[in-house]
């Protein structure tokens, strides 16, 4: 049976939004690189008001990832 999967999401607001969302990207990518966690997505976005930067685990990696890089929140993954 297949993992779980999650989608942990920092937010940022303001002007530089969208270009500090896609460098904090770059450092999730790093982190879990040097962690050897597996992921399945890491990207910036821009929504209406605000830009996210997000990392997509495991459900068994959340914690590590949660308790080191402290997410503003994380919701369920399933793949459309």
């Amino acid at each position: 049976m297949e993992e779980k999967k999650i989608k942990l999401i920092w937010e940022f607001f303001g002007d530089d939004a969208l270009e500090t969302a896609k460098h904090h990207a770059i450092h999730l990518e790093e982190f879990s690189k040097k962690e050897s966690i597996a992921t399945f997505g890491c990207s910036s976005e821009m929504k209406e008001k605000h830009a996210e930067a997000y990392l997509i685990v495991e459900q068994s990696n959340m914690i590590k990832v949660r308790d080191a890089l402290r997410p503003k929140r994380g919701e369920w993954f399933t793949e459309e």
